[in-house]
């Protein structure tokens, strides 16, 4: 039976979904082989008035449990979109990654959505990335025409929290991923921890045979940095770069990450 605090949080975020109380912010993900932003991860957040900042971790499950996984991804996505174009306006050039649940996946008509909300706002789809969890890929081999439909339109894939599942290998021979984003756990102790080094440089070397590209998230130090730099793998996000930002702070970061750069790859 569910627990009347939890249905009280589910009603709370169905008003606030409602009423526009959710934002996005963005997290810069740069090149490691200039330092140059090559993509911004939308991110919600939600405020609730007595109860502070709530943690996605809380309410997408709630989303996905009550049916308002729909309505969530389709405001995040014109959110993030049209924020796009806004920066594009402001000569922002960018790319942007979205996160969905599996569950939208099981709607035959997402693909068309998402392109027809591409279209509706002037945004090229290969500047979209949706990323996926690695357990949520799990029952999507079942949804291989849907995924495949993502890239014929240009859109691309990527695998989150790589390495965390017993299925990876498989999810990347059988999807038609183009990006493997490695897990905080296995960058959180480079470079120090041997079985950490070896098992990222494998994800990168694996994810380059198979014409992926790598990203490693929760990057928090110079020294994981330059490892990561050191064994080619593509690209970093995490708070050594930036925290996720409002929107109207990412001009100024450019400038601010620009300054710094070449002290982080020494």
């Amino acid at each position: 039976m569910t627990s009347h605090p939890e249905r009280r949080l589910a009603e709370d975020f169905e008003r606030a979904l409602a009423n526009g109380e959710l934002h996005m912010v963005y997290q810069p993900k740069v090149r490691l082989s200039d330092g140059k932003l090559t993509r911004l991860e939308a991110l919600v957040r939600w405020t609730e008035r007595e109860r502070g900042p709530v943690e996605p971790s809380r309410f997408v499950p709630l989303a996905e449990k009550y049916g308002l996984i729909g309505p969530l991804t389709e405001w995040g996505l014109r959110t993030t979109l049209e924020q796009w174009r806004r920066w594009r306006d402001q000569g922002l050039e960018t790319n942007i990654a979205f996160n969905i649940s599996a569950l939208s996946l099981q709607r035959l008509d997402f693909p068309d959505l998402v392109e027809r909300i591409c279209r509706e706002l002037d945004v090229p789809t290969d500047r979209l990335v949706l990323e996926l969890t690695e357990g949520a890929t799990q029952p999507l081999i079942k949804l291989m025409d849907t995924l495949t439909r993502f890239r014929i339109k240009g859109i691309g894939l990527a695998i989150d929290d790589f390495g965390t599942g017993y299925s990876s290998l498989m999810q990347l021979r059988q999807l038609p991923f183009t990006e493997v984003k490695i897990d905080r756990l296995f960058v959180k102790d480079l470079p120090e921890a041997h079985d950490s080094c070896v098992i990222v440089k494998a994800i990168v070397d694996l994810a380059h045979g198979l014409g992926l590209f790598a990203t490693a998230e929760g990057v928090e130090t110079a020294e994981q940095l330059r490892f990561l730099r050191s064994i080619r793998c593509d690209v970093v996000q995490g708070y050594l770069v930036a925290r996720p930002l409002e929107p109207d702070s990412l001009a100024p970061w450019c400038d601010e990450f620009e300054q710094r750069w070449p002290a982080l790859v020494g």
